[in-house]
């Protein structure tokens, strides 16, 4: 394929060719060349494809990292939001109401994975509940959603105990078989305050990776001090085991809160352990610094989170969206900060799903569109990549693997 006329990361314009599934060649873009093309289509080389940029930005392709598609209820009638304080409350006000949807959950996960493709994700990490409400039911949605749509978009499943590990006879067995079931990652949550017995919690779930040989995803809402315990926790296990590289935590919206030498030691730690972070953008205080992490070489990645379900009204499968989010509630004003929240909206996150993927070295970094880069891509209109970000307009085009996957926000073929 050759796109012709785009500007990547909102540079001059240029012709790109596509080669199996990479980028093969970034030319200047010549309108003499285009014009000729434009008027003998058939002097092109046989099988090549044409695609007319009209000068819109090319941007790396979105990576979502952190969405629970099987709790989600974009495209049904809104309903109120009736969850109460605390994680253990919302997980019991969505245990109390998910079966009752409109439209059975296969159905809504398909939908909602459909959407965030039509948008510009390629890239999707996704949790799974797995209880002794759901048993695996959650999971196998979310799974025959991942199979559905292979040909768009690569598809993570975090086998997810959203209700701990501990308060429940029987949460430790539906875990594993999930992760016997093919679970690409296994999830952990507020070791401290949901399970109240943080070692164990954590045993459970880095010996089941351990033995599944899959990476971990910890979910951390915990406040403070104790956010900074469990954390130290992670690290401890991360080094005895190995796993640099294999670890991820999601939220963790209060580790900056506590000291400034204690965030230094957590950001330094992560960068020596080669732990993640998945954030979606909350309105919180406390944060880890978005520059701090990136000049440090921490990957960071950004996520939805649920989408219009029973934790929460907000998201609707673009992270085009939650990325000026990102930039709005972190304060953010400076055109190379935006761009880089813009960054770990694409080649962050990629680099949490796929080891092979560039990695983001700094806050001017902008990776993704280089010769040997895989053609996961997105051209939008915009301006600059700011104003993409401020306008998140919805002429996009979107590509995965260089085929053409979806074009004005919706899938093709």
């Amino acid at each position: 394929m050759l796109i012709r006329n785009v500007r990547p990361w909102g540079g001059a314009a240029a012709d790109v060719r596509v080669l199996d599934g990479r980028i093969a060649e970034v030319l200047p873009h010549d309108p003499a060349v285009q014009a000729q093309l434009d008027a003998a289509p058939d002097a092109t080389p046989p099988g090549t494809d044409h695609l007319d940029g009209r000068g819109r930005l090319l941007l790396p392709a979105f990576s979502d990292v952190h969405v629970h598609l099987d709790s989600t209820r974009i495209g049904l009638p809104f309903r109120p939001h009736t969850g109460a304080p605390g994680v253990w409350a919302m997980v019991m006000n969505d245990r109390a109401n998910w079966r009752d949807a409109e439209v059975p959950l296969p159905e809504r996960v398909a939908g909602t994975l459909e959407r965030m493709i039509a948008h510009g994700t390629t890239r999707v990490r996704s949790y799974a509940q797995v209880d002794v409400d759901c048993g695996l039911e959650r999971f196998e949605a979310v799974t025959a959603a991942k199979e559905r749509f292979a040909d768009l978009a690569d598809v993570q499943v975090i086998a997810f105990p959203q209700a701990g590990l501990l308060r429940e006879p029987g949460s430790v067995e539906v875990l594993e078989a999930a992760l016997a079931a093919g679970a690409d990652v296994v999830g952990g949550i507020d070791p401290c305050e949901l399970d109240r017995d943080p070692a164990r919690h954590l045993d459970l779930v880095f010996g089941l990776a351990e033995k599944y040989q899959v990476e971990v995803d910890i979910h951390l809402h915990e406040p403070g001090e104790l956010g900074v315990f469990s954390t130290e926790l992670v690290m401890e296990r991360t080094r005895a085991l190995g796993m640099q590289g294999k670890v991820t935590m999601s939220h963790a919206y209060s580790l900056g809160s506590v000291s400034d030498a204690t965030s230094r030691r957590l950001i330094d730690g992560f960068a020596e352990l080669d732990i993640a972070l998945a954030t979606v953008a909350p309105a919180a205080s406390g944060q880890l610094s978005l520059v701090d992490l990136a000049e440090s070489g921490v990957r960071v990645g950004l996520g939805e989170d649920g989408q219009r379900d029973y934790w929460s009204p907000y998201g609707n499968c673009d992270l085009l969206d939650r990325t000026w989010q990102l930039a709005f509630t972190r304060g953010i004003r400076r055109d190379d900060l935006v761009e880089h929240c813009l960054a770990i909206a694409t080649m962050g996150g990629a680099s949490i799903m796929d080891h092979g993927s560039p990695r983001l070295t700094g806050v001017a970094d902008r990776p993704g569109l280089a010769v040997g880069d895989r053609a996961d891509l997105v051209l939008v209109d915009g301006e600059t990549p700011t104003s993409a970000v401020m306008d998140r307009g919805s002429d996009r085009t979107v590509l995965h693997d260089g085929r053409v996957v979806a074009d004005g926000l919706r899938l093709v073929g």
